[in-house]
């Protein structure tokens, strides 16, 4: 991998910056195609003089794509939005991405699905997610598909909002409770996918589930964070008609798209090949994660356990 020239699009974000340094560790020189290049910025600390360059691109607009993909020997496809329009970005922007990468004839297309990526599923998000699925393969047929549960890292937006409510609510409100998940690790995220670009004839024309060691549900994984941060507070599930009411409020803590993909369990399929076919081994949500949550504790890093 070293000297190659792999274009991350998304490469500013949570994920992306963590892929961006797991493969300039590896001495690859890394283009980050982002619509927003303000975003982006964080990355060029990450490498050495040289081996970031950046470029403007949106993922719906296929000349845009086409001009960040020229001269690439890897492409990756980070995109993807909670809300929105989401066919725009998962189906026809990853569509355009893999027949970009096709046309210039690149080494290695690494595409970022979801667990729960399904035509039948009941969300939008996952319906988008298996149609751009299918246009990446259809495309380009030896494409690797990363299909990640919920990603926790200590930049997320998952841990962390959890934390910011439980850390000063008196009670815990629990949307979805019995849902169960399978949180993976951004930093083994990040391997799997520099590894799966690496070694195409490996990886690529597969699809992995990637999670986490742990299966935890909603109530679980809110309940560990009340006791990681010292704040051990009573869980009140939310009722399913008032979460019903809460998705069709705008602005709401809870899409109607959001409450749909609820109804099905965020953990990988009996059998699927996940991190460790990719050379990876999963870490558990317990040994990294308490290292950042501390902030959320009484008096921060200077506590010991707090005491609710």
């Amino acid at each position: 991998m070293k000297d190659s020239l792999v274009t991350i699009f998304g490469g500013g974000g949570f994920l992306g910056r963590q892929v961006a340094q797991a493969l300039m560790a590896r001495g690859a020189r890394v283009r980050i195609a982002q619509r927003d290049l303000a975003n982006a910025v964080k990355v060029k600390s990450l490498g050495n003089l040289g081996q970031t360059q950046f470029v403007a691109a949106d993922i719906r607009k296929p000349a845009t794509v086409a001009r960040a993909i020229t001269g690439s020997d890897i492409v990756i496809n980070l995109v993807g939005i909670l809300s929105g329009n989401f066919d725009a970005f998962h189906h026809e922007g990853a569509a355009n991405v893999a027949k970009a990468a096709a046309a210039a004839g690149v080494d290695a297309l690494v595409h970022i699905s979801a667990i729960g990526a399904d035509a039948a599923s009941p969300s939008a998000y996952g319906r988008s997610k298996a149609a751009g699925e299918e246009a990446v393969k259809a495309a380009f047929p030896n494409a690797t598909i990363i299909r990640p549960s919920i990603i926790f890292g200590q930049e997320d937006q998952f841990l962390n909002r959890f934390a910011q409510i439980i850390s000063s609510a008196p009670v815990i409100p629990v949307i979805g409770a019995d849902t169960k998940f399978q949180p993976v690790y951004v930093a083994d995220v990040a391997q799997a996918i520099a590894n799966a670009a690496e070694q195409p004839g490996v990886y690529g024309g597969k699809t992995f589930e990637v999670a986490g060691p742990q299966v935890m549900s909603m109530k679980q994984i809110n309940g560990w964070i009340a006791r990681t941060i010292g704040r051990d507070r009573p869980i009140v599930e939310v009722p399913g008609g008032i979460t019903s009411l809460l998705a069709m409020l705008p602005g709401g803590p809870i899409t109607r798209d959001q409450l749909a993909m609820l109804g099905r369990d965020n953990v990988a399929a009996p059998g699927a090949d996940g991190l460790d076919a990719l050379g990876v081994a999963p870490t558990p949500l317990g040994s990294v994660a308490d290292k950042w949550m501390i902030r959320y504790r009484r008096h921060g890093r200077f506590a010991g356990r707090a005491k609710a």
